[in-house]
């Protein structure tokens, strides 16, 4: 098995704390006494009420879980244990039971040796970056400067909670389950050996799907590296014809994300399972949508061929809920396979995506594949790289260099609402700075690959230029 020990993880990371969470490699940058911190910080911040606790499958999963409840109820609060869980029926839970807000212990893609904390609001959400960081800053004080008593609180009590029916509840309501149980579509999952398995089966069967599952139990012996991408997926993908599947699903291991291929056992990737979602959403009922600005535009011309809005939003999931309550959205997301369906709540979610591509695919009463759904799909390639930042770098070198990538396409439309983003006549570019790593992220988008390169290759060059 590989559990996900390879050379990434050779030299050890720092704690990498952000607006949305926490994560780090578990004993090393991420101990007990952090994990606690960390919770105790976020508690701090909310209004009264219970906290609903979840965790995907790791191995140090559990014993996090026991450390962070205790915090909680130390500080007077009740918690609400969902044990396993992904990290869209967390949310749902927070909203479900009336919560103060949540914590997922997850780190998402990431590999094994890893763990996080992800953080939710009372509305069942990933923080808001202001109310992320209040977080972040009492983290940061109480590091430097540890609280020398507690203060003596009646301790509050651990409740287990189900939180898997209610959120299969809420997506068998968004689609039409009968058109799906009529067609009976063949469908091949990998649970990636994390928390989507707990309601994958469920809500898979629930559609009147034949199922093949791999990648079970939840319990983070991960059989490949956990991200979804066509490279960790290659020894998989051929099992999908094997099993006569009309479609293959892969989850990350919180099963807020989900890649998908066709029953040929060709990926397609992450960032069609937005735009396949987005296209069943829109063919009910017209209404605006939500992408990042890292996102294929594919989304975005699909929302127009139904007459919809598509607004981009900052990267970050946060960011696009954000937007996505500003404007009312019926449905946002992000390319890497992750969809928001505010009908079911307002985090990322594999089992959103699942039953929202499966309707799409029974429309009219017989299954079409995926070849013949996408064929019409107007022809994008989206090509990312990334560019380790030259030592002694300050940040006003970094907004200079970003400067010179606006000017390096004197024609084009030039936004700064995230590192900057150029769009022209043939496709765009954006080009961002990491919030945890010494690196800028390059992307673009063209309607031939070499084109991507080009862009890509023109926005480099600009970068480093002196």
């Amino acid at each position: 098995m590989n559990n996900g020990t390879g050379s990434n993880v050779s030299h050890p990371e720092p704690l990498i704390v952000s607006v949305s969470g926490l994560r780090g490699i578990v004993g090393k940058s991420l101990t007990d006494d952090v994990a606690a911190a960390y919770a105790c910080s976020f508690i701090e911040t909310l209004p009264a009420g219970p906290i609903v606790v979840g965790r995907d499958g790791r191995e140090s999963g559990p014993a996090l879980k026991k450390i962070i409840s205790k915090a909680i109820t130390a500080s007077g609060r009740d918690v609400l244990d969902c044990d396993t869980a992904s990290t869209p029926t967390v949310g749902v839970a927070v909203i479900e039971n009336n919560a103060a807000g949540g914590i997922q212990i997850s780190a998402s893609h990431n590999p094994a040796p890893y763990n996080g904390l992800k953080l939710f609001s009372e509305k069942g959400r990933v923080l808001p970056a202001t109310e992320g960081d209040a977080v972040r800053l009492r983290f940061e004080a109480m590091r430097r400067t540890p609280p020398k008593t507690q203060k003596e609180c009646e301790p509050g009590n651990i409740h287990s909670i189900e939180s898997t029916l209610p959120h299969l509840n809420k997506v068998l309501a968004i689609v039409d389950v009968d058109a799906i149980r009529r067609v009976n579509p063949k469908v091949w999952i990998d649970c990636g050996r994390g928390a989507g398995s707990r309601l994958a089966l469920p809500l898979l069967e629930a559609l009147g799907c034949e199922v093949t599952v791999v990648g079970e139990p939840p319990d983070g012996q991960f059989e490949h590296e956990p991200e979804p991408t066509a490279e960790n997926l290659i020894e998989l993908l051929p099992q999908i014809p094997a099993a006569r599947a009309d479609i293959g699903f892969f989850q990350d291991p919180d099963a807020d994300r989900l890649a998908i291929a066709d029953g040929t056992g060709h990926y397609l990737g992450e960032e069609l399972t937005l735009a396949l979602a987005a296209d069943a959403v829109l063919k009910k009922s017209q209404g605006p949508v939500v992408i990042n600005c890292s996102t294929s535009c594919l989304t975005v011309k699909i929302a127009e061929q139904h007459g919809s809005s598509c607004t981009l939003s900052a990267v970050g999931e946060a960011n696009v809920v954000d937007e996505m309550l500003r404007r009312n959205a019926i449905l946002g997301g992000e390319g890497n396979g992750g969809v928001i369906d505010p009908r079911v709540g307002l985090v990322r979610d594999s089992f959103v995506a699942m039953a929202l591509i499966l309707e799409r695919m029974v429309e009219g009463g017989k299954l079409t594949p995926l070849a013949d759904l996408i064929k019409d799909f107007p022809p994008l390639t989206i090509k990312k790289t990334k560019l380790v930042l030259p030592s002694g770098w300050s940040q006003s070198d970094i907004t200079e260099s970003f400067h010179r990538v606006a000017q390096a396409f004197p024609q084009a439309t030039v936004s700064r609402l995230d590192g900057v983003r150029v769009e022209c006549d043939d496709g765009w570019v954006l080009v961002r700075a990491s919030n945890t790593e010494p690196i800028v992220r390059i992307i673009a988008e063209a309607t031939h690959e070499q084109r991507a390169i080009s862009i890509i290759e023109q926005a480099r060059k600009a970068l480093l230029a002196q």
